[in-house]
């Protein structure tokens, strides 16, 4: 696994161990195993965001805190210049820019995706709590939620229940740019 995936798993069972609880309780509030939970904690599985989210509820505090070991410390405004958000790698074809990971007490996580074309073979579906906004900047993607499947293009928009299973691919042969922002 890489250096990042390491780092976080790192973080989490530290998390974990200092506000004094149990893989069993973690991987009940996730809704997973207990195995599946130590498969995170060792830094042997990459990190979905409804798993990042969930945990860092549960263990009070901030995503960002997990992701970078640092606390969010703005409370009146946040600036990210362009291309200058937290960078987040998970499956090697999407990579998400956190726009507001200097904010803390967030009430929604915003992102900017790009999402490329390597794998449109297999959508990964994930589920978290929350409510989900999706505004298409660029390019086009298909998008499942609860069985349903969509193609959205540049100024399509989608508010949804994440609670519902859902996920993405980009269509046909450009990346997909879009806003995602996750309301808590």
């Amino acid at each position: 696994m890489n250096k990042q995936i390491q780092a976080i798993a790192e973080r989490l069972k530290a998390l974990r161990e200092i506000c004094d609880i149990s893989v069993q309780e973690m991987a009940g509030v996730l809704d997973i195993t207990e195995n599946e939970y130590r498969c995170y904690e060792n830094g042997e599985r990459d990190f979905a965001f409804s798993f990042l989210m969930g945990a860092a509820e549960h263990l009070g505090v901030d995503m960002v805190e997990l992701l970078t070991g640092d606390s969010p410390r703005l409370s009146s405004v946040s600036f990210v210049k362009k291309g200058e958000g937290l960078d987040i790698v998970r499956r090697s074809e999407y990579k998400y820019q956190h726009l507001a990971y200097f904010f803390k007490d967030k009430r929604a996580e915003p992102f900017h995706v790009r999402v490329t074309p390597e794998d449109n073979s297999q959508m990964h579906l994930n589920t978290h709590d929350g409510q989900e906004f999706n505004y298409i900047l660029s390019g086009s993607m298909e998008i499942e939620v609860d069985g349903v499947r969509m193609i959205a293009t540049e100024g399509d928009a989608l508010y949804y229940d994440p609670t519902r299973p859902h996920g993405m691919i980009a269509h046909g042969s450009e990346p997909c740019e879009f806003l995602a922002i996750i309301i808590k």
